[in-house]
């Protein structure tokens, strides 16, 4: 379904933002949108959309979403099995698999995923969404290649934006006729410009934008919260001052004086955050295992993050207490939980902002 945001300005220019509730990254990847996001006809409240959980979705098409994801988030847990999980999950990644960037050559062939997909699109998945937003045409901006497809195939009205969500993508990004394709991409690399074109995507349609970043930790134009945590972060890092020494004049350049040589207003902080499928958590605990001392004396904080998972939560909850550490919650540490995910993403933002070291799998949080 759609989540709740604030009412959008007149003057702001909207568009249909439409992501996929997988996993965590091709959500974050939108959320800095959401004040521009537009109510389609009939909705009684704007925000994201959620293509495989909103509102009147068929039963045949959420039933074709949920499929997908337990496939890939049993096969994300399976790992940890002995003897089979491993292989299970390596035939997994290789279907996935990004093939090698040089020798640079044709990589237009579609995959055996990929036809998969527009096999599932051509039955008239995704087909109700699109003619809901067909009612009142808008610029479709997705995080998500299916959703793209989506509008493509079945005669979205509209301009069809896809914002890539990771640093190298691989074919399944890309439409089964590249050439023939009015999708325009968003690419946050050049690496996804580079492999956009190799997969047979024209030029014209692809734009290198970077990644998106929530607007709460940017602070407008002149980028002062950004500057402001980043002049205290570094402070953290350097205690005794050489790396702020050395480069004095580049920071002073990028950052301003204001912003350099400032006290650590907080001990070193370090979070963790775990995937959408939770499979990392038990590293978490391992982390949490070996700072118990520093965390006893509070030389360092530790936020452990839970995302939207309840399971997660109480996980990191119970093992808190089996180290007899219940004391410093909400000190010198903190379980970061929230039942929905933009209220995650937005306690996330908030938290990132006196994160000193983030630790997390390759993911959109690389960025």
């Amino acid at each position: 379904m759609a989540s709740k945001t604030s009412t959008t300005s007149p003057s702001v220019k909207q568009a249909y933002i439409v992501t996929v509730d997988m996993g965590y990254g091709h959500q974050r990847a939108l959320y800095p949108l959401k004040d521009i996001a537009a109510c389609p006809v009939g909705w009684q409240e704007s925000g994201i959309i959620t293509a495989n959980n909103y509102g009147g979705i068929p039963k045949k098409d959420k039933r074709t979403w949920e499929n997908n994801q337990k496939v890939y988030e049993t096969i994300s847990r399976m790992k940890k099995i002995p003897l089979i999980g491993q292989p299970i999950f390596d035939i997994m990644d290789y279907v996935q698999r990004i093939k090698p960037f040089y020798p640079k050559r044709d990589l237009s062939a579609p995959s055996l995923q990929l036809k998969q997909i527009y096999k599932m699109i051509s039955k008239g998945w995704g087909k109700h969404l699109i003619e809901v937003l067909n009612e009142d045409p808008k610029p479709f901006v997705t995080s998500f290649f299916i959703t793209a497809f989506f509008a493509e195939e079945h005669g979205y009205k509209g301009d069809i934006f896809c914002l890539c969500t990771d640093t190298d993508i691989s074919r399944a990004w890309a439409p089964l006729h590249p050439e023939k394709s009015r999708i325009q991409y968003f690419a946050p690399t050049k690496r996804v410009k580079q492999r956009l074109m190799l997969y047979g995507v024209k030029e014209k349609n692809i734009f290198v934008t970077g990644f998106p970043l929530p607007k709460e930790n940017i602070g407008g134009k002149t980028i002062k919260t950004l500057k402001e945590d980043l002049g205290c972060r570094i402070g953290n890092l350097d205690p005794h001052g050489k790396y702020q020494k050395k480069y004095d004049a580049v920071l002073s350049s990028y950052l301003g004086k204001r912003y350099c040589n400032v006290n650590a207003k907080h001990p070193l902080t370090i979070t963790f955050a775990v995937g959408g499928a939770g499979a990392q958590r038990d590293v978490g605990v391992t982390i949490l295992e070996s700072l118990r001392e520093h965390i006893d004396k509070g030389t360092v904080r530790l936020n452990l993050v839970a995302g939207s998972r309840n399971d997660v939560y109480r996980y990191y909850d119970e093992k808190v207490k089996e180290f007899h550490l219940e004391k410093h919650l909400g000190g010198s540490i903190t379980i970061i939980f929230a039942k929905h995910k933009l209220d995650y993403f937005s306690q996330f933002n908030e938290v990132l902002r006196t994160t000193d070291i983030l630790w997390t799998k390759p993911s959109e949080l690389s960025f």
